[in-house]
């Protein structure tokens, strides 16, 4: 569905690139969690992947076509949710009405059920709404539009607790089996009960892309205070209710991802975690 070739960035002015030579590949359907500090270029390349930034050198390719080219029938299958955006003093319906035509998919049927889910009326003004209630509005918008990829950059900044929790469950009902959603955030914890697979960038690369499932295969995560384990483990992280840690997972039992764990762990130890995940999991033997 979206192939990444030989991607490198670099803003005008600016010494460093914000990536270089980066490769991937996507399947249709599932949540995929873009994950890495400010500054990592996680924005940078969701706006390459919709085709609103020229990279140096690469391309991406939507469906085979570069979107880059930026065509109507590859506009009509992408829609982006940006971190910061400014909606026009205009009721819901009116804005609609311009923005129907662009997305054959659209439904104005799902737009009211996802509406509902936040409480919201049907016909409101759009610059009355605060930034927290502008973000739900507009990604009611955005999965209504039902676009075969759907792009949200930091959708969680500006919202409370309970409205994160209503994000989780929001995106998880309009899930289906030939859309394909990528959530960039920093907010690792957000996410963590609603992806299905891991993408982690970092300091002009990308680290990590693999299916929780893989990740699973190959590691065990817990948390404990016994040193001897600490010790023995690939990564150890303080935390208030004892040290969490990465081991290896050599008798595939499965256990719960700890996103913020496996964040830290890649990030600190990045080759480490690139050797792990050339190894093809073997159980029946020791790793």
């Amino acid at each position: 569905m979206l192939k990444i070739n030989h991607l490198s960035f670099r803003y005008p002015k600016q010494a460093k690139p914000v990536f270089e030579d980066i490769n991937l590949e996507l399947s249709p359907g599932g949540v995929y969690g873009l994950l890495g500090p400010n500054g990592a270029g996680k924005s940078t390349l969701l706006y390459l992947i919709c085709g609103l930034l020229t990279p140096k050198t690469g391309d991406v390719l939507y469906n085979n076509v570069n979107t880059r080219h930026r065509l109507p029938e590859t506009l009509a299958d992408i829609f982006l949710v940006p971190e910061e955006f400014e909606l026009p003093n205009i009721s819901l319906s009116e804005y609609i009405k311009v923005l129907q035509p662009f997305y054959p998919k659209f439904s104005v049927e799902d737009l009211h059920r996802n509406l509902d889910m936040f409480g919201f009326d049907h016909d409101m003004n759009l610059q009355q709404l605060s930034l927290g209630q502008k973000k739900k509005a507009y990604m009611c918008v955005a999965l209504a539009a039902n676009t075969p990829l759907l792009l949200m950059d930091e959708p969680t900044n500006g919202l409370d607790i309970p409205s994160k929790a209503n994000f989780r469950s929001f995106i998880a009902s309009n899930m289906t089996e030939d859309r394909t959603v990528i959530i960039s955030t920093h907010q690792v914890a957000d996410i963590s009960q609603l992806i299905d697979h891991v993408l982690i960038m970092n300091e002009h690369e990308m680290l990590l892309n693999q299916s929780l499932i893989s990740i699973m295969d190959h590691l065990a995560f817990g948390s404990t205070n016994d040193q001897d384990e600490i010790a023995k483990a690939l990564f150890a992280q303080p935390s208030i209710n004892g040290t969490n840690i990465v081991t290896f997972n050599p008798d595939g039992i499965e256990t719960m991802v700890n996103l913020e764990t496996l964040f830290q762990f890649v990030t600190t130890r990045p080759d480490l975690a690139r050797e792990i995940f050339k190894t093809p999991v073997n159980h029946e033997s020791d790793i």
